[in-house]
This record gives structure tokens, C-alpha cells and sequence, in this order.
């Protein structure tokens, strides 16, 4: 392993740079950011993220980052394994051609003003769970609506929640127009071309929305991009794995549609909606004793809707019981609709407020991040060096069902 000084920044990597060694004799500082350098295709994979393994400096994107068993330790030096167990490395694409702006450690942790477009069903419940739950990490909560009074309407609503004596205990809501609408830390994309009415009854509604709502998001991902956005776009609007990735991808592309890297970093960009699948599976294990390991050692992976896979325990897995759970699962907002309601409520604050706040505070929380090239929802956290995906030592039967959603997320154009 070789040491650098770079930019006041520490370097290791295993192949020579042609920057400051570490001399005179090459160890790591006891103290500050490490930067591990690897190199890969941009785009394919997250571009930094957290070394909270020694297996994270050598495991190939995919399946190998979310499995523990098996994940052979590399050789590793005293001093960077050290560093890793306190939390101080984070792992850099040296391939991507504004490495340089990655340096930069994660912003400590402050308040953060937010914004939210669109307040349809689902908007307007996830502002409601914002003010109500976020004065801790939210500064101000920017509301934007293109319908004409909507944005005025949420902003008298909401305003008058509160308590008497502490008038300050909840974030501000303000309203904002679309041409501030990244003028903040956090954005929230909630806005859809085609929601389901409650007489759809049957199949996947959530991938019918995304030939509509694709062109929306990208159209915000272009503005982004035009804005130099340095924030985290938030994609709440189904179907949110594929839409992710198509704003990933728009907002890297030039005028001609060429790929120049201009754009958000994938570590920007994060769906919502394992969170409240999660939270079914949950409510399912509750109902039925079959399932209550879930409740203790359960877990749930991928999309928001077709390629569920929940996993109905770790340490004893059930491929039969939880194949059960994951379509009860995937299908209770079919069970809602036949009762003739849109199924918005426990979404917009399980995969919404709730796990959007956990994400700002740095806490686990289920979501949707880049992993081998498409967006994987998956039990993950904002450490303070960087993104860090749950690992766990997967059973094989588990490993199979994980890697053929991971393969059917690839194929969605």
C-alpha cells in the first residue's frame, strides 16, 4: 500500500501516484480523513463511499457488497485497518474525471433547509410528517406546487401546526417557486404525470407510471445539472428505483445526450420506498406468527413493487415463508385499493418523512442507493465518512433471489 499527501488530503492506494509520499517512513496519520483510490469506469458503481470493512476495499459491486459470509479479508496493513475500525477511511473513484471534487470530506451534521415538489396525496402527507417530526435536522421546509393556489393552501395549513408556548419547535414552511426550487440542501421529488385511480385493482401499477413520469424527472435532473446542484435529490414518485437511475443518468448527459460526468454524483441521488415494504412486511409478521422472526431479524430488498425481496430472517431463513411474505408484501396496496382507497398514507411517511429524516440524522434507514450500476433499495446509512450499506451474511437461497432482482433492475432501459 502506498501513501500520499494531496491537497492537504491523505492518500493510499495500492498503485503508485505520481503525488507526496508519506515519509520518511510511510505510515498513516493517527488522526483525520484516510482516502482509499481505486479506479472504475464512471457510472458503473458508487463513486465514494464509506471503508467500514477491509472487505470493502476489494468486494465487487453487487452482491458482494451486501454479503458478510465469505467476504475473504485482503491484506491489509496495521495502520489501515486501524483507521477503518475508527471510521475514518472513505473510498474515492480516482477514475471519475471530477475526482477532485470528491475529496472533500461529507458535510458535518447541521440543519438543512429542504424542498418538496408537488403536494398531490402523497406530498402533502410527507410535509405533514416533515414539520411534525423534522425541527430537529430541518432548517426551513420549501414547498412548490405548478397548480395555482396549492403551494398557498399547504403553506397556511401547515404553518398552523404547532403548540402553544415553543413557536419555534417546527421547521418553517415557505413557499418556492420552480426556479429556486434547488436553492437547498435536500430536494424532494414527489411530482407525477399518472397516478392510478382506485378502480386499478391488478398488477404492477407503479411501473405503468414510469413511462409519464420519466420525462418529468428528468426534466428537474437537467435543471440540476444546469444549477450545479450540490444537494441530495430525494426521488419519491413511483417507480422510484428506475427513475433514480434515469436521473442519475439525464443529468450527466450534454446537450447532444453524450455521457461528460457534469452532473450529480450518484451519491446524491436516493429513492424512497423500501421504507414503507418494510414496514408491510412488518405489519404482516404481526398478523400472522408464521412470520414473526421478522420481526427480530427480517429484512427487505429492492424496489418499491415488482422484485420485492423480503427476507423473512437472516440467521433463519425460510425461502418458502418468506417468498409467502414477499408477495403479501408486494401486494397490499392492491389489498388497499380493493377497498376502494389509494394507498398513500403509510407510504408517504414509512418510505417518506420517517426514513428521509433517519437518512439526514445518519441513521439506518431503508432505501434506494447506486449499487452496480442501478439503484437497489437496501438498509443503509449516511456515516460521517460516507455512505455505508448494511452487510450481513447472506444464505445462498437469499443470494439468488437478490442478484435476479439486481439483474431485472439492469434490464429496465
Amino acid at each position: 500500500m502506498n501513501y500520499y499527501y494531496y491537497k492537504n488530503h491523505t492518500l493510499c492506494s495500492e498503485a503508485p501516484l505520481p503525488y507526496e509520499k508519506l515519509e520518511p517512513l510511510p505510515s498513516l496519520p493517527e488522526a483525520g480523513e484516510i482516502l482509499y483510490l481505486f479506479r472504475r469506469p464512471p457510472l458503473t458503481g458508487r463513486e465514494t463511499f464509506a471503508v467500514s470493512t477491509p472487505a470493502d476495499l476489494t468486494a465487487r459491486e453487487g452482491i458482494d457488497t451486501l454479503d458478510a459470509s465469505g467476504s475473504a479479508a485482503p491484506n491489509v496493513p496495521a495502520d489501515l485497518l486501524t483507521a477503518i475500525g475508527q471510521g475514518r477511511v472513505r473510498a474515492v473513484n480516482a477514475a471519475h474525471p471530477r475526482w477532485d471534487e470528491l475529496l472533500m470530506p461529507p458535510a458535518g451534521r447541521h440543519r438543512l433547509r429542504l424542498h418538496l415538489l408537488a403536494l398531490g396525496d402523497v406530498g402533502a402527507t410527507l410535509a405533514m410528517g416533515l414539520r411534525l417530526l423534522g425541527g430537529d435536522v430541518l432548517s426551513a421546509i420549501g414547498i412548490c406546487d405548478v397548480r395555482p393556489g396549492v403551494a398557498d393552501r399547504w403553506e397556511f395549513e401547515l404553518n398552523q401546526i404547532g403548540v402553544p408556548g415553543d413557536y419555534t419547535a417546527f421547521p418553517p414552511v415557505e413557499v418556492v417557486d420552480v426556479d429556486h426550487i434547488f436553492d437547498c440542501d435536500v430536494f424532494l421529488f414527489c411530482a407525477s404525470r399518472f397516478v392510478p385511480d382506485t378502480d386499478v385493482k391488478s398488477g404492477d401499477v407503479r411501473m405503468a407510471q414510469y413511462e409519464r413520469n420519466r420525462p418529468l424527472a428528468a426534466s428537474y435532473a437537467r435543471m440540476a445539472r444546469e444549477k450545479g446542484y450540490k444537494g441530495l435529490f430525494c426521488v419519491v414518485s413511483d417507480p422510484i428505483d428506475p427513475l433514480c437511475r434515469a436521473v442519475l443518468l439525464e443529468s450527466n448527459q450534454n446537450e447532444d445526450g453524450v455521457l461528460d460526468y457534469r452532473g450529480l454524483f450518484p451519491h446524491q441521488v436516493r429513492g424512497f420506498g423500501l421504507g414503507v415494504m418494510n414496514a408491510r412486511a412488518a405489519y404482516y409478521a404481526k398478523k400472522d406468527p408464521r412470520f414473526g422472526d421478522f420481526l427480530t431479524g427480517g429484512r427487505t430488498f429492492g424496489p418499491h413493487g415488482e422484485g420485492l425481496v423480503v427476507a423473512n430472517s437472516i440467521g433463519r431463513y425460510d425461502d418458502a415463508l418468506s417468498r409467502e411474505l414477499t408477495e403479501q408484501t408486494k401486494h397490499a396496496n392492491l389489498a388497499l385499493r380493493e377497498l376502494g382507497y389509494k394507498p398513500y398514507v403509510a407510504p408517504a411517511l414509512s418510505s417518506g418523512a420517517l426514513s428521509v429524516l433517519l437518512c439526514l440524522r445518519g441513521e439506518w434507514h431503508c432505501s434506494s442507493v447506486f449499487l452496480d450500476g442501478v439503484f437497489f433499495g437496501v438498509r443503509n446509512r449516511v456515516a460521517p465518512n460516507g455512505g455505508e450499506i448494511e452487510r450481513l451474511a447472506l444464505p445462498a437461497a437469499l443470494k439468488k433471489r437478490i442478484v435476479e432482482t439486481l439483474d431485472s433492475l439492469k434490464a429496465i432501459p
